[in-house]
């Protein structure tokens, strides 16, 4: 059983950034990939980016050049830095660790971008 811990979300104005991240533990087999995805009221959750264990990466492209995955192996960690955010990036964004055996996903953290 994987556990996902999201921090870092809140309330930036347009323009502004803000960092996420994903500390993922308990898990007894290796996590092939992280992602992000988020999820608008009203909307279907959608994949924002993702990352391999290889650090191969994969953006949605309607944050491509702004947003940008990270990783940390050792500390098992998964990170999302947004710059140049927009209103449309409000969202409750949701991590998600995938095992050759499962799918986990974290609770989720809020961000809102309005001024």
């Amino acid at each position: 059983q994987v556990q996902l811990v999201e921090s870092g979300g809140g309330l930036v104005q347009p323009g502004g950034s803000l960092s996420l991240s994903c500390a993922a533990s308990g898990s007894r087999f290796s996590i092939a990939t992280m992602s992000w995805y988020r999820q608008a009221p009203g909307k279907e959750r959608e994949l924002v980016a993702s990352i391999t264990r290889g650090g191969s990466t994969n953006y949605a492209d309607s944050v491509k050049g702004r947003f940008t995955i990270s990783k940390d192996t050792a500390k098992n960690t998964a990170y999302l830095q947004m710059n140049s955010l927009k209103p449309e990036d409000t969202a409750v964004y949701y991590c998600n660790a995938v095992t050759a055996y499962s799918n986990y996903w974290g609770h989720g953290t809020q961000v809102t971008v309005s001024s």
